[in-house]
């Protein structure tokens, strides 16, 4: 093996490793129509009984009503958006601080049923 084959090689296997770490994760959300959803274009929520960065919407019927927009063990913050661990031990999105949730009535894409209900759950609006 040459020296320039050896150093090629070393120069691939370094930018190879090197790459993912430089990757950046996308956010979990996007702004569309005036308020954020997720990737499925969902409608995501805010639930007034949250408070500091923590889930107060655990069990049933709340969080099957309401299920947490849920992160991977591995997802990073990105811009206003950082992942909390919730009762369960589960890792879930919060948007500006506050957890977010889907809307179990929502069907398609744009649905917003779920915002108003009770006074206390809201359309996150960027």
């Amino acid at each position: 093996m040459t020296h320039s084959t050896f150093s090629w090689k070393a120069l691939l296997v370094t930018a190879a490793l090197t790459l993912p770490t430089l990757a950046v994760a996308a956010e979990p959300g996007m702004a569309k129509g005036g308020m954020l959803v997720d990737h499925k274009g969902m409608t995501l929520y805010t639930f007034d009984k949250d408070k500091d960065g923590k889930s107060n919407c655990n069990g049933d019927p709340c969080e099957t009503n309401w299920p947490p927009l849920k992160a991977e063990s591995t997802d990073k913050p990105a811009g206003k958006w950082k992942v909390i661990t919730r009762e369960d031990q589960t890792s879930q999105w919060a948007y500006e601080g506050k957890p977010v949730y889907t809307f179990k009535n929502d069907k398609a894409a744009g649905d917003k049923s779920g915002d108003g209900k009770g006074d206390v759950w809201h359309v996150i609006k960027p």
